[in-house]
């Protein structure tokens, strides 16, 4: 399974106050992950504690049964989970067949503490985003 590339985490809004050393960084971490069209990635309501960044395919995303909108490469979900185990808020399910680079928190935590400018960088994405 490939891992996540520079290139790709560039294009994704959430990382882009990050320069390519902090991208490579972030990369290494993120696992692929395969979901067949109909799949649910994430159900909501269920514990949470990995992102997902789409490299291929579309997703489905709904709330409390209703539909929130369709996502794509480059498109992420799971954020929240980067900084609290908190349930997911939605439900994600594979629209068609799809590749995505998933990352759990605990694997984040240590380029964090070995570099805050991260973490300060991360905390601002998602401040605009909320």
């Amino acid at each position: 399974m490939a891992p996540a590339s520079v290139a790709m985490l560039r294009n994704v809004p959430l990382f882009s106050g990050l320069d390519d050393g902090e991208l490579a960084q972030i990369a290494e971490t993120m696992r692929e992950r395969r979901f067949p069209e109909g799949a649910t990635v994430v159900r909501e309501g269920a514990s949470a504690f990995a992102f997902f960044v789409i490299e291929e395919g579309e997703a489905e995303a709904t709330r409390d049964g209703e539909p929130r909108g369709r996502l794509g490469p480059g498109d992420f979900f799971g954020e929240i989970a980067l900084i609290a185990y908190s349930p997911r808020t939605a439900t994600i399910v594979a629209a068609t067949d799809l590749v995505c680079h998933s990352m759990a928190a605990w694997d984040l935590t240590p380029i964090l503490e070995a570099n805050p400018a991260i973490a300060g960088k991360l905390e601002t994405a998602m401040a605009e985003r909320a």
